[in-house]
């Protein structure tokens, strides 16, 4: 996280490289405290997710953020119950009777604001924010999908797609027994190859994820701890 820092051009496309990283969990989270317990149309969350990321690339910068706690992840959950606290107060204000004009967050995300003085959209309660577990799960998976979509793309760009689309089934969870000779045997490889293969395509995706991980902190010392939780989030039920 710390290339992210400060308004240098490399800062600017580190935290925009971050934010895309980050921006499903977001919009998912933004989705469930919108409205936790009628549908929200998917283009409300959209929304609002791209005003909250288009306020925070406009800032140009982390340097607000606890250097102490140096996770990305953190300091993107608070800011975004920050921003919806923010957008659910002004908008109580209006219909209050006040008259106070929702200040626009971006050129891009004007339409947001008109949402709102229409009253479309409905933010809960900052205490009926869905859980911190439930945007950590969100940011596991994202980040795990990055990875395998990475591998993905470099297989296809080695011409070795097919081969990647069978290996990759036993990246998070092994298979029977049965299932590993029949998968080889698709390959043309025997039981022991096969197993060799699929041991370098699992080196191969943690150490993708801990790359990721590793842009999300700032202290490099944080990164097994980080992959520790990703392992426990991951692993959590998911729940309200």
């Amino acid at each position: 996280m710390v290339a992210a820092r400060g308004n240098s051009p490399a800062a600017r496309q580190a935290l925009r490289a971050l934010c895309e990283t980050y921006y499903g969990p977001v919009e998912q989270f933004v989705r469930r405290a919108c409205d936790r317990s009628h549908a929200v149309p998917a283009e409300d969350a959209r929304d609002l997710t791209h005003a909250f990321f288009a306020r925070l690339l406009e800032g140009g910068s982390l340097d607000q953020a606890d250097q102490t706690r140096g996770r990305f992840r953190s300091y993107l959950l608070g800011a975004v119950k920050h921003f919806l606290s923010d957008v659910r107060d002004r908008d109580l204000a209006l219909k209050r009777g006040g008259r106070q004009q929702l200040q626009s967050l971006s050129g891009e995300s004007a339409r947001v604001d008109d949402e709102h003085r229409n009253g479309r959209i409905e933010i809960a309660a900052p205490d009926a924010f869905p859980p911190d577990a439930y945007f950590d799960r969100e940011w596991a998976l994202a980040v795990v999908q990055q990875a395998i979509d990475t591998l993905r793309s470099e297989a296809e760009a080695s011409g070795e797609l097919a081969r990647f689309e069978i290996l990759q089934r036993w990246l998070v969870a092994p298979s029977s027994h049965d299932s590993t000779v029949e998968a080889a045997r698709e390959l043309n490889l025997s039981e022991g190859t096969f197993k060799v293969a699929v041991h370098r395509l699992r080196k191969r995706f943690r150490h993708t994820v801990v790359t990721r991980v590793a842009t999300t902190v700032d202290d490099p010392n944080e990164v097994q701890d980080e992959l520790n939780y990703l392992i426990e989030a991951i692993s959590a039920q998911p729940g309200d």
